[in-house]
């Protein structure tokens, strides 16, 4: 990336696609629709070509992450390395009043796709009229507040905003680099992602708009109220009339059984010689029914660029065919600690008897200790992964301390049997325990998604099958739809969930894999609304739960090199308390196998897998190409 503004280039050109639309009058020249700075990007290997379509393979509509990972269109962002903040859709920042003041710069002249002024408004009116409106966001979200205060937001003048708070707060431009806050294209759909176009948006909004009016449009629309309706029209994904500011935008509602995104002709960002950006025309994401459909068409040769929902057990026939296919096979390694974490619920109130165990440390560790590791490891990842907890990797900064990783997570079946008779947890005839409330076998339930990522059910079961022969626990795995999952989980049903905690390598910039911090917590749903909410809704942690939450507090108020031992401090609690059982981690598998046509150009060899930095969307995909 290139920040010196001097070095903005002079000559501004555009796809052909785009020239036509100009040259028949539906445009204006590209030299109208820029910045007077862009966002100009070094390519990763050679200035590209303009042109083509992008096949890739998604799971439905609750895998719209997959796009909104390739948009990336945070106000500022990460390097490819995920280690310095970089501008994006503001072109810089300033941190003023010993960290109480963010100054934010924005780029005059840049606009929505729409072709409608990008200002300050935009993030005024966000402020405003969505995060202050008690029916948009009755709990407001926590990356505004510090010390229990939540700050105000400023307009300068058109281009510059200021985030103003009572006390310092250091990592609040972490936090808005991240996908916790991340942009309007991701977070538009529940009123957050710090902006929306007020000039689109107010016409579905009551203060500018009679509420009669609004109520009445929401009603037709199958929708309970104003509020509701409000945020699906405020969702790129759901409505395609709503402007974004992301390399490409949505031609139809992600519903169907395919989606094409196409390039924003407003898109602020060029290359080192002008060209505006991205290079590739359009993106046509295929729905694959399961993880199965997926690799088998990716075996096939039938996708150009694939880095999700690729299972790291097909690598055999992955290498096997890549001379027929066309493509190359590469890896990209993450740092998190479970590629399949079993997310114990802590909240979890369905059932007295389950809930006393899932909240019991010694249980958890029981459950922990009665797991093969490198079994998985050798069926589900070909070897590939190390077999361990929920702690990072060592060699991250944030890492949990020597010999973290094995922490409670070497396979010891006469420990954990040891441990389950001294609290009590009889084992009936047929060798499975007991409940001790005299309601028969105790039967622990781990919920699953199939289309998704690595094999999490087949690892489940497999896991199951362990429990009941090392140590006479029955689990019964359910596999079910990724939204439908969300829902449970944010209602607070889930026992067991199976996830990654990808993104705990760094607990400030992705939280809710790490501790109790927002519903979509697997270990403590309730409890994240309770932090969210400061404490109005939900049910409030205790003990360690608690104090991860007050760790990341203090740590808002401290510099980046100050953080870093409170960032220990949350992974080891995490990975002590065993509120995540880890299985393998620190591998390709999550989102690393890529497969790669060997036509696609500047797509880097290694990159940095991180949630926070919406991997691949830090290898910059509107700078990929092809070369024919």
């Amino acid at each position: 990336m290139i920040t010196d503004a001097s070095r903005t280039p002079k000559q501004l050109k555009e796809a052909p696609m785009l020239a036509e639309q100009v040259k028949a009058g539906k445009l204006p020249p590209v030299e109208q629709r820029l910045p007077q700075e862009p966002l100009v990007l070094q390519p990763t290997n050679e200035v590209g070509k303009y042109g083509g379509n992008w096949r890739m393979a998604f799971t439905g509509p609750a895998d719209k992450q997959n796009m909104e990972r390739h948009n990336h269109d945070h106000l500022i962002y990460w390097d490819a390395k995920v280690e310095t903040i970089v501008p994006n859709v503001a072109k810089g920042w300033e941190v003023q009043d010993g960290g109480k003041t963010i100054v934010i710069k924005l780029r005059k002249g840049m606009k929505w796709s729409d072709g409608q002024p990008f200002t300050a408004d935009d993030i005024l009116f966000w402020y405003e009229d969505l995060f202050l409106n008690d029916d948009l966001n009755p709990a407001r979200a926590s990356f505004m507040s510090i010390g229990g205060q939540f700050g105000t937001v400023e307009k300068i003048d058109d281009y510059t905003a200021a985030f103003k708070f009572a006390q310092p707060y250091y990592m609040f431009l972490d936090q808005i680099a991240s996908l916790a806050v991340a942009g309007h294209m991701t977070e538009g759909w529940h009123a957050m992602g710090l902006w929306a176009p007020k000039h689109y948006m107010k016409q579905f909004h009551p203060r500018y708009t009679d509420m009669e009016i609004l109520n009445q449009q929401a009603k037709a629309a199958n929708f309970d109220n104003w509020a509701s309706y409000f945020k699906d029209r405020n969702d790129t994904s759901h409505n395609v009339d709503c402007p974004t500011t992301a390399p490409w935008h949505y031609t139809a509602p992600i519903t169907g059984s395919s989606t094409v995104m196409e390039r924003n002709p407003y898109y602020f960002g060029v290359d080192t010689e002008g060209n505006q950006l991205p290079y590739i025309d359009r993106i046509t994401w295929t729905l694959a029914e399961n993880l199965e459909v997926a690799n088998l068409r990716a075996i096939a040769g039938e996708y150009d660029l694939q880095v999700r929902h690729m299972d790291i057990a097909k690598l055999p026939a992955f290498k096997e065919n890549e001379k027929k296919a066309g493509y190359t096979v590469g890896f990209w390694k993450w740092l998190h600690g479970a590629d399949a974490g079993l997310f114990v619920n802590q909240n979890y109130d369905g059932d007295p008897e389950i809930a006393r165990w899932l909240t019991n440390k010694d249980f958890r560790i029981a459950l922990s200790l009665g797991i093969d590791r490198d079994q998985l490891n050798e069926v589900f990842w070909l070897g590939q992964g190390e077999p361990g907890g929920p702690a990072p990797a060592e060699s991250t900064p944030f890492n949990a301390g020597p010999g973290s990783r094995k922490l409670h997570s070497t396979l010891d079946p006469k420990q954990a049997n040891d441990i389950l008779d001294k609290l009590g947890l009889q084992k009936g005839p047929d060798g499975i325990r007991m409940r001790t409330d005299g309601g028969g076998p105790l039967i622990l339930t781990v919920t699953t998604v199939g289309a998704a990522f690595v094999n999490w059910t087949g690892i489940s079961e497999m896991v199951a099958q362990q429990w009941l022969k090392n140590i006479g626990i029955k689990a019964n795995v359910e596999q079910v739809e990724r939204s439908l999952m969300t829902r449970r989980l944010n209602a607070n049903e889930l026992q067991i969930r199976v996830w990654s905690n990808d993104g705990s390598d760094n607990p400030f910039t992705y939280p809710p894999h790490a501790m109790a911090f927002s519903h979509d917590s697997g270990i403590g749903p309730a409890s994240g609304d309770w932090f969210q909410s400061g404490g109005k809704l939900g049910k409030k942690p205790e003990g360690d739960l608690l104090k991860q939450l007050e760790d990341f507090e203090k740590a808002k108020g401290l510099p980046a090199e100050e953080r870093v031992s409170v960032g220990q401090e949350i992974n080891r609690l995490m990975a002590e308390n065993v509120w995540i059982i880890g299985t393998v981690g620190v591998s390709p598998a999550l989102l690393g196998i890529v497969i790669k046509k060997n036509n696609m150009g500047n797509v880097p060899d290694q990159v940095v897998g991180s949630t926070p930095g919406q991997t691949p969307g830090n290898a910059r995909p509107e700078q990929f190409y092809f070369k024919a």
